[in-house]
């Protein structure tokens, strides 16, 4: 049976030219993507993703706790089936990292809303918690290199991510447009980054880099 719902995305291009509240500034250097396992299809555009999740069966809901909003989506890890959350109350610098540790959909901490920017091909990834862009944090070092953190006021290289389904798992993976590396929920991890999601991955190995999705 079908686990993921019709994704309602904003079809708006993304106007992504300012800067970044990064460690860093200027444009994402050009990276070459890891390669892409067989069965693994990339999906180009809003218009796409609604037509593989439309045609895959039944459907059905996130475990809503509260009342959803009907244009926010819903990111289950495969790895241990709990919902990715913005910790918008994290102490810097780690305030807004996304880690997958909800049990249900309980509001506006586990809803993001994602963005086509056609120009680019790719996603942008807009937490509902705080209002802002989902960044991958390749300055960071050690443990939290690469480290995905809802804190950007626009989209450009940072906060950009390319979507791939998977049919016969009926699963997502996203990679980072950044340093080319598909995200991982990190179930290893202890401490507050425990099943934090970092784009450190250079194939779709397991559960580890597959996601859920669910309107909500």
């Amino acid at each position: 049976m079908r686990r993921v719902t019709t994704v309602l995305l904003s079809l708006g291009a993304l106007a992504a030219t300012s800067a970044l509240g990064a460690p860093a500034v200027g444009a994402a250097p050009q990276v070459a993507p890891a390669a892409v396992p067989a069965g693994w299809e990339k999906i180009d555009g809003a218009a796409e993703l609604a037509r593989i999740t439309e045609e895959s069966g039944d459907a059905q809901t996130a475990r809503a706790a509260a009342a959803p909003e009907p244009t926010a989506l819903a990111v289950e890890s495969a790895r241990n089936n709990k919902f990715v959350a913005t910790e918008k109350t994290y102490a810097a610098p780690n305030t807004g990292a996304l880690r997958a540790r909800s049990d249900v959909y309980g509001g506006s901490w586990e809803g993001f809303t994602f963005e086509w920017i056609g120009e680019e091909s790719t996603f942008a990834m807009k937490s509902r918690a705080n209002g802002l862009y989902v960044a991958v944090e390749k300055n960071y070092t050690g443990a939290s290199q690469n480290l995905l953190r809802a804190r950007s006021t626009s989209a450009a290289g940072w906060e950009r991510f390319v979507l791939y389904y998977n049919e016969t798992l009926d699963r997502f993976a996203i990679q980072s447009e950044l340093n080319g590396l598909f995200v991982a929920m990190e179930n290893s991890y202890t401490g507050t980054l425990q099943y934090a999601l970092r784009a450190r991955s250079t194939d779709v190995s397991g559960s580890w880099e597959e996601f859920n999705l669910y309107t909500i």
